[in-house]
Formats: structure tokens, sequence, C-alpha cells
């Protein structure tokens, strides 16, 4: 069989198979396996597949996802996130939908304790949806925030996405995490500004805050957030002080977190167990899909797809604007139906070639990726984090209304997409101030 035909069928199966519910994982190793058995030989296919998961695992670069995982499970056991909410409840609840803006942000600062999109959302999910329901929120804008802002996981440092990109894309992590700042924040404010202006034009939607807050009750809650900010610094500080690589800043943000937690007398043996047992579980289903991507990147190789792809690219004259719109309709009608790293992982050994073909900026096209994954997070039928934040909330509110909701988000990132791919300084101002990149 002709090699190209190999790698077209082997997509083909591979789609099928995840579109049939198997494990991403599972459907990435056996295509691929079964794929390189035809594009080169048994023996072949069976020596790849028992060198590469030690090749990817042995990787030093790696070892930061572990460690942040761990970190983000240490914040959020010990109850070291909890402060936030109150403080963001405190300091903006008399702002118009106050509440929703105070959990929107204090998902940002979440996120950058935990690089988790869906630990986001589900921690904020039991923090603020009932709040805001006994206080007479819309039952859509309530859960549509606290799904949307939890996508702010992805992007604010640390990030488990941009660890990987970074790896499979040979591009540095360090500036890769810097990156991630602007465009995380540029999300958290535009996010602020819609839930502001829908509340001034439908007050019902969040009725005013009635509860008399003292400033003295404000700048206590301030005093109580300091773990966080503390954090952000060992992590952000570190890498751009020259302090630790990422790797090692990954490291860093684990012993802090740990250590914040027993100098707050919040740190038990049983806390400690089950964050190590969930980033041991969470880093192993990470590695079973990368080293499943890993080996279709092989068999792609092999087939020579990749340089069809360039050649395609030489041929048709196609400029860095139609392919970031060619990204984009891919991103956004496979984000409906694949979970964030396995949509990743698939798609960069496709258009890896082409971006490299146009020398386009890999930092920058690395945050408009993962954007693109956030969305893939809120999108039906399958937006993860919606049903994230059903689980949290069980029968209180239907999955039809949390979608509502989370339409308005939608509608906000389409702004937001077009300010980063219009702007790309958005993207790569900081890490070329910062680290030079």
């Amino acid at each position: 069989m002709d090699p190209i035909w190999i790698a077209v069928t082997a997509i083909v199966a591979l789609l099928t198979l995840i579109a049939l519910r198997v494990p991403i994982g599972v459907a990435l190793g056996a295509v691929s396996l079964i794929g390189l058995m035809f594009a080169r030989s048994t023996e072949a296919a069976f020596g790849i597949f028992g060198d590469l998961p030690f090749e990817f695992g042995a990787n030093w670069s790696l070892s930061a996802v572990p460690m942040f995982l761990l970190m983000g499970s240490v914040a959020y056991h010990s109850g070291l996130t909890a402060s936030l909410y109150n403080a963001a409840r405190l300091w903006l609840s008399g702002l118009p939908g106050g509440l929703a803006v105070a959990t929107n942000f204090a998902s940002a600062g979440f996120a950058a304790a935990s690089g988790s999109s869906l630990a986001t959302a589900a921690a904020m999910g039991r923090l603020a949806i009932p709040e805001m329901l006994r206080l007479g929120y819309d039952k859509a804008l309530s859960a549509g925030v606290v799904a949307a802002s939890g996508t702010l996981g992805a992007l604010i440092p640390p990030s488990i996405l941009f660890v990987l990109y970074g790896w499979f894309t040979e591009t540095s992590i360090g500036a890769l995490l810097i990156a991630g700042i602007l465009p995380g924040l540029l999300t958290a404010f535009i996010y602020a500004f819609m839930i502001i202006g829908r509340c001034m034009i439908w007050p019902k939607l969040a009725p005013p805050v009635k509860d008399v807050i003292t400033w003295r009750q404000r700048w206590m809650a301030l005093v109580e957030i300091w773990p966080m900010p503390l954090l952000i610094l060992g992590v952000i500080g570190g890498i751009y002080g020259g302090i630790a690589t990422p790797t090692e800043a990954g490291a860093l943000g684990a012993v802090l977190s740990i250590l914040i937690a027993f100098l707050q007398r919040k740190m038990t043996w049983g806390i400690f167990r089950k964050s190590v047992v969930e980033a041991l579980e969470s880093t192993a289903s990470i590695f079973f899909v990368a080293i499943g991507a890993l080996l279709l990147t092989r068999l792609l190789a092999f087939c020579g797809l990749p340089t069809v792809m360039v050649g395609l690219i030489g041929e048709w004259a196609i400029d860095p604007l139609m392919l970031i719109i060619g990204l984009s309709i891919v991103y956004l009608i496979l984000g409906m139906f694949l979970d964030p790293l396995g949509l990743m992982l698939l798609t960069l050994p496709v258009f890896l070639p082409m971006f490299e073909a146009l020398k386009l900026d890999m930092i920058w096209l690395g945050v408009i990726v993962v954007k693109y994954i956030e969305i893939g997070l809120l999108t039906p039928p399958v937006g993860l984090n919606a049903y994230v934040v059903k689980s949290v909330v069980g029968d209180a509110i239907p999955l039809t209304t949390i979608f509502r909701g989370l339409a308005w988000f939608i509608a906000a990132e389409a702004v937001i997409m077009v300010l980063l791919i219009g702007f790309p300084e958005i993207s790569t101002m900081l890490p070329t101030y910062m680290l030079g990149s």
C-alpha cells in the first residue's frame, strides 16, 4: 500500500475510534502500532513501540508536569484557594454582576496555582455557584462564568498544555509560560466587561448584594490570600529571575505549596497522600496519551505525510493568514469532540511542518493553539468544563442551561481571538522583554 494512503487510513481509523468513545490513548497507540506494521514491518513496529515510552518518560523537561500537578493538588486539597474567592467577593460584589466578576478573577488566581482548567472549574463551582444561586443570580450566568473562567487554567502559568506544547515543538517552555500571562489577563478582563455590561442592561440577571461589607473585612480578606501570590511569584519569579528553569520552577512551586500548607496548619498526612496520588494519576493519564501521539508522529513521518503537506503549502502558496484560518476551523470543529490534551497532540504532528515551512513564531502559535483548546472546553456537545460544572451542581442546573450561559463567553472568545491573531505582540511582548526570546 502507498505510504500516504497508510497515513490517511490511520487518521480516519483514529477519528472513527475516538467517535466510538475508545480512550484516546488506546486509539492512538493501537492505530499507530498497526500502521507502523504496514509502513515498516512487525519487528520495526514493536521495536519502536518498546523504545518510545522510555525515551519519552526519560525526558527531563517533562518532569515539570507532575510537579505542577502536585502543586495544584496540594493548593486545592489544603484549602489554600478558598480565600481567593472570599477576597474577590468582598471587593467586587458592589459591581453589576459583582459575584460573577469575582468568580471570574478568583478563577484566574486559582488557575495560576493549579494549571488545570478542569480543576479550576470544579473548585470554583463548589465555592461560587451555591453563593450566586442563594443571592438570586441567573442560573445560566452562574454556571457559565464558572465553566468559562475555568479555562484560564490552560493559559495562565503554570500551564500543563504549554509544557507539552513546548516539548513537542522544541520551543522554550519558559517563554511559553510567560507568554500566557497577558492573553490570560486579557481573557479575564473581557469576560468581566461582558458580565458587567450584560448585568447593567438586564439587572435581573444579578440582583445587587444587600450584605453590609466593611472596609476592615475587605482588608482582612486580602491578608488571607498571601499564599497564592507567593506561589505565583515562586514559579514565575523563579523563571524570570533565572533562579530556576521551568522544570525546577515546577518543583519549587510544589515544595512551596506544601510548606505554606504546613505553616497554615492545613497539611495532614491524608491531604498529602491524596494530593500525591491525584498528581500521579493525572501524570499517568497525560503521559499515556502523549506517548500515543508520539507514536502517531513517527507513523506520519515514516509515511512522508509531513513532506507532502509542506509541498502542498508551497504549491498552493498558502500564506500565514490562510493557515491560521484553517487551523481555527480544525480546532473549533475537533474541539467539540476531543479532550484538550488529545486534541493538541493529535493535531500538532500535522500542523507543525506547516508552521515551520512558513517560519511562523512558535510562541505566538502556542498561545493560539492553547486558546482554541480552551474554547473547545466550552463548546457542545463535549464541552468538558460544562460537564464538570454539571457534576458539581447536580440537578440544580440543567446541562442545556449551562451551555446557554456559555454562549455569551464563546462570543467574547471570538473578540479575544481576533485581538490575539491581529496583534501577535500581546503574546510575544513579555517573553521578548523578560527572557529575550
